[in-house]
């Protein structure tokens, strides 16, 4: 029996007194970090999708008159001018997606002008990515929305803790925004950035997050940045397979980071300054825009294109030309991403995952194995599998493409075979990416 002399809590002595939460104003500060980070976002996100736009025009016009290409050429060789002159000041800062550098703030193992990264890798970022280069965008979104946290925590009287609380922010704020995600950014800083879960962090950037993600609502509406619209689950037949893919997929994860981390050694081969590697990626996009403008950049639109293709346009050419596709894309995303200039890797990667789910489902459909309607599923778990066996992150992976797609209905199938290739990765020696790629920057 109870002694009769203790006393019975009520509930009053256990819950906290109203309106006492310890980190109110911090969470208030990580909304402003998030409005903030989403409008800047927002722009950048619109002038990238309007320029890309352009080329569409712009290259078919140069491939039937030529002469064009003579002022194209000659405004290429201004960029790389331009590019260089605002990377020369902040080159390591500057250089790739930016989200190495960030965690090695957190590490103090550098530190960053935040003001003077911020609008650099805005106008960096654009002049590599608006010419179609193959960059993603969420690099330089998620280094920008860290500079904002950074600001906006040295404005405040605050304590080093939350100035860091303040800095994550941005970071899921800039995921967030890049892509409409605000679970995936959260999930990304605690996955890859930070490595752990702190209540009070974590709700802080999911406030920075979500407001991130309704500034961007304001510009780009409520439909999902890459919506796919699943007709129907994978059948249980197709399954086994699933474990086939999530091998080759882990085969070629581990292909990607090793040519990744190879990078800075290739171009350290060339014998004129990294300022002006540009010059190499950006005239050689020009042949390929003449070739396929709709292949240029991240590119979530060219991921719509791939998901349109239909095996009724033949087996073997369609086939041929998705193989194409992959090779084009996986060789000049490595050589954009290595030419010193601002650009992420998300969408690289996931243009790619999409590839391979388009050519593994072509197979599967010709052999009568899926039916045709599932061609879309092997896309979207396919993007998932790749990204998170490259990232290493497999709950960013699965988060990311559920809130970019539109779709809950293929979480089971796309864990599974994000599960294998993440496993399959990992076994071949393969490393969180970001992590790699800040002791390859940081660490001699």
């Amino acid at each position: 029996m109870p002694n009769s002399q203790q006393k019975i809590k009520r509930a009053r002595d256990v819950l906290s007194r109203p309106f006492t939460m310890s980190f109110i104003s911090l969470i208030w500060k990580g909304i402003i970090v998030g409005l903030l980070t989403g409008l800047i976002v927002s722009i950048f996100r619109l002038i990238i999708d309007y320029t890309l736009k352009g080329l569409t025009v712009i290259y078919p016009l140069m491939a039937s008159h030529h002469i064009y290409l003579i002022p194209y050429i000659l405004l290429t060789i201004l960029i790389v001018f331009i590019l260089g002159k605002i990377t020369k000041s902040q080159l390591r800062d500057l250089v790739g997606s930016g989200v190495p550098q960030i965690e090695a703030i957190l590490l103090d193992e550098h530190q960053m002008k935040a003001g003077d990264v911020l609008w650099r890798k805005f106008v960096g970022g654009l002049l590599a990515i608006c010419p179609g280069l193959f960059l993603g965008r969420e690099g330089p979104c998620i280094q920008m929305g860290a500079c904002i946290g950074q600001l906006i925590g040295d404005r405040f009287k605050i304590t080093a803790k939350e100035r860091r609380f303040l800095l994550e922010c941005g970071v899921a704020a800039g995921l967030s925004a890049a892509f409409s995600a605000p679970l995936a950014g959260v999930i990304f800083l605690m996955e890859e950035i930070t490595f752990n879960f702190q209540p009070q962090g974590c709700i802080t950037a999911l406030a920075a997050a979500i407001s991130a993600d309704l500034i961007t609502i304001l510009f780009f509406g409520v439909r999902p940045c890459l919506y796919l619209p699943l007709q129907a689950n994978l059948p249980k037949a197709s399954y086994p397979w699933l474990i086939i893919l999530g091998l080759i997929i882990g085969l070629l994860a581990f292909g990607y980071q090793y040519c990744l981390l190879n990078l800075r050694w290739w171009y350290s081969k060339l014998h004129f300054p990294a300022i002006y590697h540009s010059i190499i990626p950006l005239l050689l996009v020009i042949p390929i825009g003449l070739w396929h403008p709709q292949i240029l950049g991240g590119s979530h639109v060219f991921i719509n294109d791939v998901a349109k293709m239909s095996s009724h346009q033949g087996f073997t050419s369609l086939l041929t030309i998705l193989i194409i596709f992959f090779v084009v894309r996986f060789v000049f995303s490595m050589v954009s991403y290595g030419a010193s200039v601002p650009g992420g890797i998300f969408m690289p990667i996931l243009v790619l995952g999409a590839l391979i789910g388009a050519i593994s489902a072509t197979i599967l459909i010709n052999y009568h194995v899926i039916p045709d309607v599932s061609y879309l599923n092997l896309i979207v778990i396919s993007m998932a599998a790749y990204f998170g066996a490259i990232e290493e992150a497999p709950f960013t992976a699965i988060t990311l493409l559920t809130e970019m797609v539109g779709s809950v209905d293929q979480v089971l199938p796309m864990a599974i075979l994000t599960f294998i290739a993440y496993i399959i990765s990992n076994a071949l020696g393969g490393q969180p990416i970001y992590a790699a790629l800040r002791q390859e920057m940081f660490e001699r």
